[in-house]
């Protein structure tokens, strides 16, 4: 654990941040080389029926992110104000609460994929394979919820080197099994979702068995376990606006999915593809924004408000830089990195485009995630709620339709960024007019 409210800011964040981007860089990457497999040995139409599948994944587990990400903000600020005993037992309450939850999921999940997926206008060649391969991810549930709690507790309470070392372990396995379930044993689509599912058990395993041999804050201990509806009430105040987000976030996603169904599977595939490698770029800003939030909670407890300005100019010069060279890098090699997927000359070229578009406004985008760390860091969570719901619903969405209607496919990569650029607008806005700062579960005097 990792006290953030002494020592050089730019310093302490980038130390922070870098495990945590290494991580889910690892995370990341075994969505990608899941892809490269499927897309390679299985086709374009498996490639296509994964990336139909994501979005329906993320809408169901959206809402039980956004409370986690609460939960993780109060423990944060509980633990840079010393207050042990309310950390341990937020710990467990949240717990508690993902685990009944991952059940609930998953058995919505699977009764109604195949409603899901129709209702998304899934070309029928692809439908069966998004089906097998959405059920049989859904199947891990239970050790999703588990390890990404872990990991986020850890990071509130200033350990991102922990979660790091896991994920390692989790993105080998999954590129073992990737290979071995449908490369050797010839499973198909659904091999390459238990390979992950697999990954993330045996992961998820390892972790409670580590933690209870350190004795750690975190225990699994059930006999010990308390349920605080206080605590719980004060997360979900903190939460509930980042939730809603996700979800309508991940509604939103679905509703571009259903966009881009408009056109051949070609596009799908190429969307999957590139936001692949889109996802890959946006992880630097996301964790490093990540790692502010957990910064900010610890010295807003703290009472330490320069710090915080300190941290913010820090952490937007080192997401600019890292946005400057991943967009040029995706100019110089986005036809390479998009054949990685696929031979497909159509698919090629849908990505490419995505890639150049998306790519020219990675600055903008970088500015957002990290002015939102800094909000929910602070536990204002309601404005930029109100923020990226507004940009994504009012400006991406009805822009993509349209673009798409007047000018094809391209029209719907151009209204991805046009949506950053209002979100980081009005982010700003909130953030010049300090509103945030009294916010949190510790008041600042």
């Amino acid at each position: 654990m990792k006290d953030l409210t002494v020592g050089n800011e730019a310093k302490l964040i980038f130390r922070f941040a870098i495990p945590m981007v290494l991580g889910n860089i690892l995370q990341q990457l075994y969505n990608v080389i899941d892809s490269i497999i499927v897309g390679q040995v299985l086709g374009k139409e498996a490639l296509a029926a994964v990336g139909a599948s994501f979005p329906v994944f993320y809408a169901l587990i959206a809402f039980m992110i956004g409370i986690g990400s609460g939960a993780t903000i109060v423990i944060s600020q509980f633990y840079g104000a010393k207050q042990t005993t309310k950390v341990k037992r937020t710990i467990t309450t949240i717990f508690s609460v993902l685990f009944f939850a991952s059940l609930i999921i998953m058995a919505v999940g699977i009764g109604y994929s195949t409603q899901i997926f129709t209702l998304l206008k899934v070309d029928e060649a692809i439908l069966p394979q998004s089906v097998e391969y959405f059920n049989a991810y859904m199947t891990g549930m239970i050790a999703f919820f588990g390890f990404n709690g872990v990991s986020s507790v850890l990071r509130g309470l200033g350990d991102s080197k922990t979660p790091l070392r896991f994920m390692i372990y989790s993105t080998v396995l999954n590129i073992v099994l990737d290979v071995l379930f449908v490369m050797v044993f010839k499973w198909g689509i659904q091999g390459a979702a238990y390979a992950t599912v697999s990954a993330q058990f045996i992961t998820f395993g390892a972790a409670i068995i580590h933690l209870q041999k350190k004795q750690h804050i975190i225990s699994f201990n059930l006999r010990k376990w308390v349920i605080d509806l206080r605590l719980l009430k004060q997360s979900m105040r903190i939460g509930l606006p980042t939730a809603f987000q996700q979800t309508f976030v991940a509604l939103g996603i679905m509703a571009l999915i259903r966009i881009v169904n408009n056109f051949e599977p070609d596009v799908l595939a190429a969307y999957t593809a590139a936001g692949r490698i889109d996802s890959l770029a946006a992880l630097p800003a996301l964790n490093l924004a990540s790692a502010l939030s957990a910064f900010v909670g610890q010295n807003l407890g703290a009472g330490k408000l320069d710090r915080i300005k300190n941290g913010l100019r820090a952490t937007l010069f080192m997401a600019w830089g890292i946005s400057i060279i991943v967009m040029a890098s995706a100019y110089l090699f986005g036809e390479q990195l998009m054949k990685l997927f696929t031979s497909d000359a159509a698919v090629i070229q849908y990505g490419v485009d995505y890639l150049v578009i998306v790519s020219s406004f990675y600055l903008i985008f970088s500015t957002m995630f990290v002015l939102h760390g800094v909000l929910r860091g602070a536990g204002a969570t309601l404005i930029p709620m109100f923020i990226s719901l507004l940009s994504l619903w009012l400006i991406r969405i009805p822009l993509a339709l349209f673009f798409s209607e007047k000018i094809g496919v391209a029209g719907i990569w151009w209204a991805i960024p046009a949506g950053w650029c209002t979100g980081m607008l009005g982010s700003l806005i909130y953030y010049l007019s300090g509103k945030w700062k009294n916010k949190g579960v510790i008041k600042y005097k």
